[in-house]
């Protein structure tokens, strides 16, 4: 048995190499399962890559069933500061299971937490897909920043705010979020003002809120809308390998209602 420090500053006991990992974060266990597959136990409802994933599901990353997955032993728990509630990591540790909780605000943050995951937690190699990841974003930005605002759910509106990792991932794609700046990470704003803010550009993922180009360009009349993959904006596993690409095309074709 060995110890590690999380990127919370826990001290967690961990076998030399893991075997049964749980992961209650949708980015972790599609890092885990490309890397990795059959050490996956479990996962949440919410874990939607790959597409075949084939492991027992503990319901969702806000309500995990605390019970099943002390049932599972796991070697590890897999969570994140923002993703999952304290309470349900403070209940696992309590039954003796090891939580490693990721602190993920920026797009170097994710790559170096993802490395430090597999090599300090996991005590695995580092995978070929974050090295290609690490290479694909030290690639400097070369375009103005674009006045953007950035929806992520509505009814009520809701935008990126301050020091989230799409906000950053947002700004190296040359993308300039007018609400970078706000007190919240995520502000609920009033469509009113959203529309007055006068973005160059508006930018609508297809999750968690599943915009297309019939249910969200319609409330900004006159604006460029992009709509975009929302994993490759949100998500910071073996998507980051590809979303650069896939989000400059995206970015670079807009549409006017």
């Amino acid at each position: 048995m060995r110890t590690a420090i999380d990127d919370m500053g826990a001290t967690i006991t961990l076998p030399d190499s893991v075997q049964r990992v749980v992961s209650l974060v949708p980015s972790l266990t599609e890092s885990v399962a490309l890397t990795r597959r059959e050490s996956l136990i479990a996962a949440t409802d919410w874990c939607t890559h790959p597409s075949d994933l084939d492991v027992t599901r503990i319901r969702g990353t806000k309500n995990p069933d605390v019970a099943a997955i002390i049932a599972l032993q796991p070697d590890v728990v897999l969570a994140n500061k923002e993703e999952n509630r304290r309470l349900d990591v403070e209940r696992l540790r309590a039954a003796d299971i090891s939580v490693w909780v990721t602190v993920i605000e920026t797009v170097d943050q994710s790559l170096l937490s993802l490395r430090r995951m597999f090599r300090e937690c996991l005590g695995w190699e580092v995978p070929l897909w974050l090295v290609e990841a690490e290479s694909v974003w030290r690639e400097p930005l070369n375009s103005k920043p674009v006045r953007a605002l950035i929806p992520v759910w509505r009814d009520p509106w809701i935008v990126v705010g301050s020091s989230t990792f799409t906000g950053d991932l947002a700004a190296r794609l040359g993308l300039h979020n007018i609400y970078q700046d706000h007190a919240k990470r995520y502000p609920q704003v009033a469509l009113d003002e959203l529309r007055a803010s006068l973005p160059d550009l508006v930018v609508l993922p297809n999750e968690p809120y599943l915009f297309t180009s019939a249910d969200g360009p319609e409330a900004f009349p006159g604006s460029a809308c992009a709509l975009v993959d929302g994993r490759a904006l949100t998500w910071y596993g073996p998507s980051l390998v590809t979303a650069r690409g896939l989000l400059t095309q995206q970015l670079s074709r807009p549409i006017s209602r």
